[in-house]
């Protein structure tokens, strides 16, 4: 995720996907699976390699490696039948020049993770829970951590048959029950409706 501050507060950079491929259409954050180049001496490490050069070729931007913090990490629901492992990292960015190929990215916008969050873009759940968080931070210093949270996705339906992803925290998080009473940590996501992340804990 690479963030700037900006006068009116923190901002988040977007890039809209092609209509060709994975996640079409898809606004997301600048990145990529981990290649044999990218080096490091832990899982960490390779990944910020990863990270750091994903946003070069991706958009063009030189980020620093030391001001690209890890933030989460992420593992999507067993049910899918490709399961990629995600972290992700904070850059901070000072510059100007974004840079989109026009084929694999088509767009870009800084925004506010506020006004990503009520515009109701087309983005995965990670990208929507992450900015819900950053609008909780409001800048780049803020987004630092020394732990890193470990979401593990657990789908399932409420009793009217609206999708729900469950997060650890969520009371119906063990028993995969989204009915169950009390402290929420979720994400309904109906495939022709507006998103709406539940957090209480």
């Amino acid at each position: 995720m690479v963030v700037r501050d900006a006068s009116h507060g923190l901002e988040v950079l977007l890039l809209r996907r092609s209509d060709v491929g994975a996640f079409a259409n898809y606004w997301v954050f600048p990145g990529g699976r981990i290649d044999d180049t990218d080096l490091g001496a832990d899982e960490i490490e390779r990944a910020r390699a990863a990270a750091v050069r994903e946003a070069h070729e991706e958009v063009g931007l030189i980020v620093d490696p030391e001001n690209t913090h890890p933030y989460s990490h992420w593992t999507p629901p067993a049910i899918q039948p490709r399961r990629f492992a995600t972290w992700f990292f904070v850059a901070h960015w000072g510059g100007d020049d974004v840079r989109i190929d026009g084929h694999e990215i088509v767009d870009y916008r800084w925004m506010t993770p506020q006004a990503a969050i009520e515009e109701q873009m087309q983005m995965a759940p990670p990208t929507i829970v992450s900015l819900h968080e950053l609008a909780e931070a409001g800048s780049f210093a803020a987004t630092r951590r020394t732990e890193y949270p470990r979401w593990v996705t657990r789908p399932t339906k409420s009793a009217a048959g609206v999708p729900v992803l469950l997060w650890h925290g969520d009371a119906g998080y063990d028993a995969l029950d989204s009915e169950i009473v009390g402290p929420r940590n979720r994400l309904w996501y109906p495939a022709d409706g507006p998103w709406t992340y539940e957090r209480s804990i």
